[in-house]
């Protein structure tokens, strides 16, 4: 592919990760990060110690705060900005967008004033004629793993063939593989609702239930993702590839999880508050509960789990009272 020079927006943990990556592929790569102090440490230490400690960067990963350089002639735009933050930091980077760089969303989640997804921010946002310059990355990554080399598949959607086949060469190294599909919406839902599960997942470990619990909440989790996103257009495969049931069993399980984390916490008595006033990284499942409860409210899909989630968030239900109400509902085949 020749060196590419590639733009990752967002320099937390997953940003700065991908960034490690594409630069230590030789890339000339720019990471961008909100905050000058930020930048300027990144830059200086050749670290991210606030976000992805431990890891030196390359020479060919340059950090700025300023967008408008950090994109300048790029030929490949990797966003990880949070979704709550993307429409803001969109706006500013329309102009300065080349009309042919691919544009590679990393961001799970679902905006919760308009109930997009990431992918239709974007088109919200840029001009129909770039639109077909747009795919999404997703899959069972964790950050710390992936700058660690460890080996990593994952998935790329887009509904550019060409466009795709560019992320998906630019990604792939000997411990990062990269598979193809046309399947937008069920890759980015499967990455956003696999947070809300893992809320639950945690919250079932901190109450101090069992395997059997964790992999009920798991399926049955999976199966009111399916619903929700083959109402929007999903194929049913995907949610059993690595953007669904890959990063769904990840996510639950893995210690690195921060949404399994504050579910954890909140088994063990835990006030949302108090457990995010201790966090420094966003934990994309909590505003995804109220994205994903109000988007299954209006779109008339049934999901439990998301529901109880949401009212243990903002309603603060006792996550017994939780747990009762899901395993006395109405009794259902397993297939509806």
């Amino acid at each position: 592919m020749g060196e590419i020079k590639t733009t990752v927006l967002g320099a937390g943990s997953w940003g700065t990760a991908l960034a490690k990556l594409l630069a230590d592929q030789g890339y000339p790569t720019r990471l961008w990060a909100r905050r000058e102090p930020m930048a300027e440490a990144i830059q200086n230490d050749h670290e991210n110690r606030a976000y992805l400690p431990g890891f030196s960067l390359p020479d060919t990963l340059e950090t700025t705060s300023d967008l408008g350089y950090a994109l300048q002639d790029s030929e490949l735009i990797v966003s990880v900005v949070p979704t709550h933050g993307l429409r803001e930091v969109l706006q500013d980077a329309v102009p300065l967008i080349g009309t042919e760089a691919p544009i590679v969303s990393a961001t799970k989640g679902i905006e919760v004033d308009s109930l997009m997804l990431v992918s239709e921010i974007f088109e919200d946002i840029l001009p129909e004629s770039q639109h077909r310059q747009l795919a999404c990355l997703g899959g069972p990554s964790f950050a710390k793993e992936v700058a660690a080399e460890l080996p990593t598949a994952v998935s790329v959607a887009g509904h550019d063939a060409e466009v795709v086949a560019v992320a998906q060469k630019a990604f792939t190294t000997e411990r990062f593989r990269v598979y193809s599909t046309d399947d937008v919406v069920g890759v980015e839902l499967g990455g956003a609702l696999k947070n809300v599960v893992a809320i639950a997942a945690g919250i079932s470990d901190g109450l101090g239930f069992g395997h059997n619990t964790r992999a009920g909440l798991i399926t049955r989790g999976l199966a009111e993702i399916s619903r929700l996103a083959i109402s929007k257009g999903a194929n049913p495969l995907t949610l059993a590839g690595l953007s669904g049931m890959g990063d769904l069993v990840l996510t639950c399980t893995g210690d690195l999880s921060r949404n399994r984390n504050v579910g954890l916490q909140i088994g063990q008595g835990k006030s949302l508050e108090d457990i995010l006033g201790s966090m420094q990284m966003v934990a994309e499942g909590v505003r995804t509960a109220k994205s994903a409860k109000a988007l299954s409210d209006r779109d008339g899909v049934d999901m439990p789990i998301t529901q109880e989630v949401y009212a243990m968030l903002y309603e603060d239900k006792p996550p017994l009272k939780a747990v009762g109400d899901l395993m006395t509902r109405p009794l259902r085949a397993e297939r509806e």
